[in-house]
């Protein structure tokens, strides 16, 4: 996306003790990325709360994919992975690889 109002894709992670966390965040995606992502999510184990945009204007259109699941930390770390994956994303520099 070119430099302007940004959009970011966030993850939360609260650790639940025993190797289990709840997670919860927003993958932010283009419209050919939607299907993609509400199938990876669930695939893993990651509950789907709801897809929706909040510009009308907004140029490539975005939508925010809203989940959230309780569960091994690893696998649903992994889960998420494999939903960005999917994605076009640009990793932020000095970000996570």
């Amino acid at each position: 996306m070119p430099p302007r109002p940004v959009a970011t894709t966030y993850v939360s992670f609260l650790p639940h003790g025993g190797g289990k966390a709840a997670l919860r965040g927003d993958l932010v995606v283009i419209a050919k990325e939607v299907q993609p992502v509400l199938v990876a999510l669930p695939r893993g184990g990651v509950n789907l709360v709801e897809a929706r945009h909040h510009n009308l204007t907004d140029d490539p259109h975005l939508f925010f994919v809203h989940y959230w699941a309780v569960g091994d930390a690893v696998s649903l770390a992994k889960a998420i992975r494999r939903a960005v994956d999917t994605t076009n994303v640009v990793r932020m520099p000095g970000g996570a690889a």
